[in-house]
This record gives structure tokens, sequence and C-alpha cells, in this order.
């Protein structure tokens, strides 16, 4: 178990005993090398063509459920990233009106190749709206999934809103922040990713815009957790669904493409008297190249656990542009390439996988080795944890 040790500065410090697993996989990569952003900062790769052979398991952190940060309990963890200066800025899913205001987190998080040192929480920064005021605390008006920092120094934050009922919502958003919490300008997402009803049309509540990404070239890609009303049923144990991935302008902010991603089925049925139903949904996106993305697939079954999926998500020359697609039920398109990379079933490698939601570069190791991070959202539940795994890429 974690325990908490004294740092300057009134930093929160959690360790563990190492772990180092290793991690075979039957991987064939392409990593494009790219100009602009900052290979040891935010992760994007530049230099020339690299391929990866697999990944290793440097090893995990976690941080309890209810550890308290300047007296404001720390967790919710659904998105991550690497800044140029080597700190990571994360995002918990605080709504307002549960535990405080919506915020997100400076950490500093500390390992080789050899083991997992460390993760200490450094700052928490209370989000503001456009009228320049702290987002609501009592009032559940946000649900925060995605970090990522932009190649300006400000932050991107996705939000898969709130909705309560056809009077009582509020839409979805991808926003620029500063990193001081203060709102600089949103992006116009696609209406039909709006709620309305959340049973005939638009938005389904809770499925919306989880993963964010942004790429070599500066574009920021979003995208639904799971199928719009439009695009046909979400996934189930006996069959997949099909996501929209979008990518904004960060120029004039508007929507430029979008792209269909297809989810598998659910891969592992509740427990037997579990008490909410399994689900399976696109969790992030993290950018490999300009048209390449590592996605992070996140299934969930009560009583049993979660089971996490990496792909490589790629956007091929022929790839369908289904903007003009009001619903891809029965339509004709190509979706983005799907390439399991990794399955992390619920016990992996004597690991229990928790709740993992979030992915980001991290730094280089002294072998000159790339490597990622992943987090989970911990649901703010007693019975999970924030839990932190490193992994090695390894060259083929």
């Amino acid at each position: 178990m974690p325990h908490q040790q004294a740092c300057p500065g009134g930093r929160a410090r959690f360790s563990l005993a190492p772990l180092a697993l290793s991690i075979s996989l039957a991987l064939a990569l392409g990593i494009a090398g790219c100009g602009g952003g900052s290979d040891e900062g935010n992760g994007r790769i530049n230099g020339g063509l690299q391929t990866i052979g697999g990944v290793r398991l440097i090893g995990e952190q976690s941080i309890k459920t209810k550890t308290l940060f300047q007296s404001v309990e720390f967790g919710g963890i659904s998105g991550i990233d690497r800044a140029p200066d080597g700190s990571y800025w994360a995002v918990s899913d605080e709504r307002g009106g549960e535990r405080g205001t919506p915020r997100f987190y400076q950490l500093a998080i500390d390992f080789d190749a050899t083991a997992f040192k460390s993760v200490a929480i450094t700052k928490m920064v209370y989000m503001k709206g456009p009228d320049g005021r702290d987002l609501s605390a009592t009032t559940r008006t946000v649900d925060p999934e995605g970090i990522r920092y932009a190649p300006h120094g400000n932050l991107y934050i996705s939000s898969e809103g709130s909705y309560t009922s056809p009077a009582n919502f509020y839409q979805p958003f991808v926003r620029e922040l500063k990193t001081d919490g203060s709102y600089v300008r949103s992006f116009e997402t696609p209406a039909a990713f709006n709620y309305v009803d959340n049973a005939t049309t638009g938005g389904r509540s809770n499925k919306l815009f989880e993963a964010l990404a942004v790429t070599p070239e500066g574009a920021v890609f979003t995208a639904n957790e799971d199928a719009l009303v439009e695009d046909g049923p979400i996934t189930t144990l006996g069959a997949g669904s099909v996501v929209r991935v979008v990518r904004l302008d960060p120029a004039s902010t508007k929507a430029t493409a979008q792209y269909a991603y297809r989810l598998p089925k659910i891969p592992v049925d509740k427990a037997p008297g579990g008490s909410f139903a399994p689900d399976n949904g696109l969790a992030e996106l993290l950018a490999v190249s300009n048209h390449e993305f590592i996605a992070v697939e996140r299934a969930f079954a009560d009583g049993v656990g979660n089971t996490i999926r990496l792909t490589l998500a790629t956007i091929e020359a022929d790839t369908t542009d289904v903007r003009g697609l009001k619903s891809l039920v029965g339509a004709a398109y190509k979706p983005m390439k799907r390439e399991l990379l990794l399955e992390m079933p619920i016990v992996y490698q004597g690991v229990k996988i928790d709740n993992l939601e979030g992915i980001a570069w991290g730094p280089r190791l002294a072998n000159g080795h790339r490597t990622l991070v992943l987090v989970a959202d911990n649901n703010f539940a007693d019975s999970q944890v924030t839990q932190f795994m490193a992994f090695e890429v390894l060259p083929k």
C-alpha cells in the first residue's frame, strides 16, 4: 500500500516498492518524424522513422482515495499530459456539486528504466468560465475528461458536459485555458454532439468528449466515448459501436473533419448481482504523428473489473471524412484503421488494472527509449485508487 511522505513546499508524495514487469507485444508501429513540439516536453515524436517492437512495464504507483491536497480531495483523474518543463498536468472529472470546484493539477512524476519511484502533487488549479469566475462548486455544469498541453503554453480541456433532463443540461465543450485556470476561448464543436433529449437525437449522457489529442502540427482532436444516438446503439456484449473523431483547427476554432472509429464489443460481463451494466468506450487519444494515435479503450464490468486495450488508430489517405453523414447507420464509409497493440485484462502480469483513462508521453530514458504514462480515474471510490503506470517503449 502507498504511504505518504513529507515533501518540501507542501507537496504530498506517495511511494510504492518498485515493480518491473516485461510485456512482449507483436507490434510494428511506424512513428513518423515531425517538426515542431518538444520531444522531451509534450512527448511528440521528433526525428526519423522509428518502429515499436514492444513495451515494458517499468512499474506502478497509486494514490489512495480520500487523499487531501490543500484540504480538497484528490481523485477523478481522467486525463494527463507532460509539459516541456517535465511536469505533468492532470485533470479531475469533478463536475461541481460533489467534491468542490472543477479543477486540474500539476504533478511531479519520477521514474527511470529500473523503477517507478514516486508521484507528487505539486499544485491544484480551479477552472474558470468565460465570466472569469470559478466554475460552480455546488452545481454539476461540466465533466472534464481530457487535458493537453498546447504548443503556446496554455492547456486544452475537454468536457462531456452534464445531462439531467431535457430541461436541465450543460453542453460538452473543448476549451483553452491558461495554466492559472482562466478561460481563453472555446472551440466550435459540431452541434451533432450536443445534448437534446438523450434518447432520440444528439449526444448520450456521459458518453461525449472523453478523448483529447494534439498532433505535432498543432491540430486538436477529440471524440465521443460511445455512439451518438444517430449513429446507432452503444456497445454491448454482443456488438460494438462507432464513434466520431473530430479534428479541430486551433487557428479558426472550427471543426474541419470527422472520422469514424469502430469500438469492439464489451469483452466481459458484470458479476452476478452487479449493479451497473458493463460498458466499453474510447477513453483517450494520444498523438503519435499528424495522422496516427494511440487510443485507449476502457471496458468495465461491475464486480469484475477493467479491461484496457491500447490500439493504433490511423487516419489513412482514403479514410472517409464523415462530416456530411448525419447518421452512420447503414452508411458507406471507411473508418480509421484500428490495430490492437496491447490488451490488459482484469489482472495483468500480477497487477490489478484500475480504471485507466489517461495517457501521456513520458521522458526519454538514459538508453534513448521513449516512455508512456497511464493514469486511472478512481471515481472517488473507496474500492479504487488513482493508479499510475509507466512503460518503456522498446524499438524494433
